[in-house]
């Protein structure tokens, strides 16, 4: 068991076989890596990914129950917890519910569109921090949040902004959440 671990990263394994990213803290002042957390419902971390091999702690939560992938992903380094999932996808209440378990009071989320969209939908963003790279990309692009279509105003999500500034060529925003529909 871990303990009096207070942040966790959480993303989706489709970020990790798409980028097969670290998910660590470069400038290191807090003294350890916060908990990865790798929303996996099929268990298709690959044994070999990078943030198995990091510094700190990889959690994969899954539904599957397939002894021979958890194995393999535990003897890469990875810890891996069971969570009841609905058509492949892990109910995101028990996930928090298990943060909690562990100690966890702060979720900092890297992940795409789907990911983020559902923790918006489902009213489990409390604040959202946006960088913004100087490049217009297209309308057919994928968005930072996977919603449904807007089809009344009264529907969209209002968020408030505390605070926006520049990070070399890049924006930051920073946006609490207000209300979702």
């Amino acid at each position: 068991k871990w303990r009096a671990r207070s942040s966790a990263i959480l993303t989706g394994v489709q970020t990790v076989l798409a980028d097969d990213p670290l998910l660590t803290v470069r400038d290191l002042k807090i003294g350890r890596q916060p908990l990865r957390v790798v929303l996996d419902s099929r268990l298709r971390t690959p044994p070999g990914a990078r943030m198995l091999r990091a510094d700190g702690k990889t959690i994969i939560v899954t539904g599957n129950d397939d002894m021979a992938l958890t194995n393999a992903l535990k003897q890469a380094g990875a810890e891996v917890a069971r969570i009841p999932t609905q058509r492949n996808t892990i109910d995101l209440n028990e996930l928090f519910r298990h943060l909690v378990w562990l100690e966890v009071n702060e979720v900092l989320v890297e992940a795409g569109a789907t990911l983020c969209g559902t923790l918006l939908r489902q009213g489990l963003v409390d604040e959202l921090i946006m960088y913004y790279a100087p490049h217009i990309m297209g309308s057919h692009e994928r968005g930072m949040f996977l919603l449904p279509p807007l089809v009344r105003m009264a529907d969209r999500v209002n968020v408030e902004i505390s605070d926006v500034r520049a990070l070399g060529k890049d924006w930051r925003i920073v946006a609490r959440v207000k209300s979702v529909k």
